[in-house]
């Protein structure tokens, strides 16, 4: 179907305001120079779910062609994977031209955006975030990154391990409180965190498994076998570090 067909459908009554919306948004696309990159700056339209820059193995100079392409199209922009090397450039280099950068804690990913008018409203969904120990801190923070983008209010709770599972008591009272709606649990090591948690609610439970880990577990490998084996039905799990994934499931479930 072109363009011409959409429109004439919505003259002609055969399609609803929020049809020819979804349509519209795959004629969206932003050419950036030398065919470096196709973006879909319109993809929240059609999918709910904005493009997200993954950094990883992009060049400074193509990385930051893309980056402001997006913000002038649509004001805000979540980055992930970055190198270490870069984020300190990055932020820099958006601070000094005004703009906001939430960094988050230890996370290799950056939300930039104009002021605060210019992200998603928050609408009523609510997401929980925990994470099993100090070391999963960054992924969880890519999952509050992801969530903000997406609309959703969230709580976080870190380092509530299950080395101590008394500390998890308390973060899973005020979540079930504040009525989120699921659930993002990350671990390394053993994974068991997620498993856990779904034993104990009744909301859905997107497990992230991290790459913290040794020996047999070595690079999330336990993790992610641990979550996958679960036995307690309502958990879900998403590729290994994949804090990004995890939120944005998390928030499509919470928006509905």
């Amino acid at each position: 179907m072109d363009l011409r067909d959409i429109l004439l459908d919505y003259r002609n009554n055969k399609k609803s305001l929020e049809e020819v919306i979804d349509l519209l948004s795959l004629f969206s696309i932003e050419h950036i120079e030398n065919e470096v990159a196709q973006l879909d700056v319109n993809r929240s339209y059609r999918k709910h779910i904005p493009e997200i820059v993954l950094a990883t193995h992009k060049k400074p100079r193509d990385l930051l062609l893309i980056v402001n392409k997006i913000l002038q199209k649509k004001g805000y922009v979540l980055v992930s994977k970055i190198k270490p090397s870069m984020i300190k450039r990055l932020v820099n280099y958006f601070d000094n031209r005004g703009y906001i950068v939430d960094t988050g804690r230890y996370s290799s990913s950056i939300l930039i955006y104009n002021d605060e008018p210019s992200l998603p409203r928050i609408r009523e969904g609510k997401v929980g975030i925990i994470c099993a120990g100090t070391s999963d801190i960054g992924i969880a923070e890519e999952a509050r990154l992801a969530s903000r983008i997406m609309g959703c209010s969230s709580y976080v709770s870190y380092d509530v391990g299950i080395a101590g599972i008394h500390r998890l008591i308390g973060p899973l009272k005020k979540m079930t409180r504040e009525k989120v709606d699921a659930i993002v649990a990350i671990a390394g090591m053993e994974g068991a965190l997620p498993v856990i948690v779904t034993s104990l609610v009744s909301v859905p439970v997107i497990g992230v498994p991290t790459s913290i880990g040794y020996g047999f577990g070595n690079n999330g490998a336990g993790a992610l076998a641990s979550m996958l084996q679960t036995c307690s039905f309502g958990l879900s799990v998403v590729n290994i570090d994949n804090g990004i994934g995890g939120g944005i499931f998390a928030s499509l479930i919470a928006n509905k």
